[in-house]
């Protein structure tokens, strides 16, 4: 095992077993992202942003009084080490907070540890809906916060008619594909006009899929696809696109879970035009997002991107710190129930607010990939409350989460009762 410490702002450098003066003394951050693996192009990024938040923090003189200590472990792109890494994260480790996940699978991964052991953690990325933990905090978008802006866009801006919803083979983009094709059937979508494919993590031949996805217009109809690819595949998919004389005009991609970070490692000429939703894009004008890019490219070097993730790590950062502040400790429930309704300004000119189902309150953007590897913002909303459990589910549009008022992530509306625990679903 293998277990990086930093403590920082001017604190000496701990061991790999780290000073126990200092960790008497410090507030304790988990970092669990996968720093190797398949997920690795995405999730070390979001290491970086968590140290860096620390780093800031401590110049600052930390918070009540102590210096912060980043615990970074690796999982590595396998799921069930997720749980295993958290467990040792909040027992042997004995940090106060994790920042982590990126896939929903390594998220349920970790949810009955963090549930049995009373941890907290907050997951900043976009994923499928369909849960509300008590000790998590989920930063990134719903569904109603991207997949549905975003396939409400093809149909009303670029009038697709027929829909290919690829994905990677796991529990986000079939939920947000399930979601989607019930969505798509409520607007008049033919079922034999949406292909459903999902390949496994790292899956690099595309060609059938492609040429699958090219033949779906034979009939003259406009194809659009809605991309829940994960990780390094995108590689290969944009590639064989490019491949096959693919352009945007021809059949364009929106993607859920590539950004700024991804389009970094690809040639993005043959990529020009091809869509991402998102919440946040490096390109969003504002003072703040100017004043964090400079930041972060001081620290990390003028190649390095900004993406979404970040910044919903930052905003769970930062709103954690001030949840810590106002509770005056960093116990769990005392820093829950100060989150409800917590304020902190996001990197596009507007406000994060923290609901009580445990989401936030966030604009939806649709952002066009340029040559450069950056994204032309062409559509933003104003700030949309996530939505924990969808409306176009039946079993789920019944379902309300309200852990301030009615304690429960799972209140069933109908019956006017709390489910179930999160851990037994």
């Amino acid at each position: 095992m293998t277990i990086l410490k930093t403590a920082l702002a001017g604190t000496l450098a701990l061991g790999a077993l780290g000073s126990a003066a200092f960790a008497e003394n410090a507030i304790r951050i988990g970092v669990l992202h996968s720093l190797s693996g398949t997920m690795a192009i995405s999730e070390t990024t979001l290491k970086d942003t968590v140290l860096m938040l620390i780093d800031e923090q401590n110049a600052k003189g930390g918070v009540l009084g102590k210096q912060l200590e980043a615990v970074v472990v690796d999982p590595a792109s396998d799921w069930p080490l997720f749980a295993e890494k958290a467990r040792e994260l909040l027992t042997v480790e004995e940090v106060d907070v994790i920042f982590g996940g990126w896939t929903s699978v390594s998220r349920k991964s970790v949810l009955p540890v963090i549930e049995e052991l009373n941890g907290l953690m907050f997951y900043p990325v976009q994923y499928e809906g369909e849960e509300s933990s008590r000790n998590v905090f989920y930063t990134g978008a719903a569904p109603n916060q991207q997949a549905i802006p975003a396939t409400d866009y093809f149909l009303e801006e670029l009038g697709v008619e027929k829909f290919a919803l690829l994905g990677t083979d796991y529990v986000y983009p079939r939920t947000t594909n399930n979601i989607l094709e019930s969505y798509l059937s409520d607007k008049g979508i033919a079922a034999k006009d949406i292909f459903v494919n999902y390949t496994p993590f790292g899956h690099s031949d595309w060609s059938k899929i492609v040429a699958d996805v090219i033949a779906l217009g034979a009939d003259g109809k406009k194809v659009g696809v809605i991309s829940t690819i994960n990780g390094d595949a995108n590689i290969g998919f944009y590639k064989e696109l490019a491949a096959a004389g693919v352009s945007a005009d021809d059949i364009p991609v929106i993607a859920f879970s590539v950004g700024e970070e991804e389009l970094s490692g690809l040639d993005t000429s043959n990529l020009v035009g091809h869509l991402a939703a998102w919440n946040y894009f490096q390109s969003a004008e504002s003072d703040l997002n100017d004043a964090f890019i400079a930041s972060w490219k001081a620290r990390m070097g003028d190649d390095r991107v900004t993406n979404d993730p970040m910044e919903a790590t930052v905003i769970g950062f930062n709103m954690w710190i001030k949840a810590v502040e106002a509770a005056g400790s960093t116990d769990v429930d005392a820093v829950r129930s100060q989150m409800y309704g917590l304020e902190v300004p996001n990197l596009t000119g507007g406000t994060a607010v923290m609901l009580p189902n445990h989401h936030l309150a966030k604009p939806v953007l649709i952002g066009e990939i340029q040559a450069d590897g950056q994204f032309d913002i062409i559509s933003q909303t104003s700030e949309v409350a996530g939505d924990a459990w969808t409306d176009f589910l039946p079993e789920s549009a019944v379902l309300k989460s309200d852990w301030a008022g009615l304690d429960c992530g799972m209140y069933n509306t109908v019956t006017k009762s709390c489910v179930q625990t999160l851990s037994n679903y």
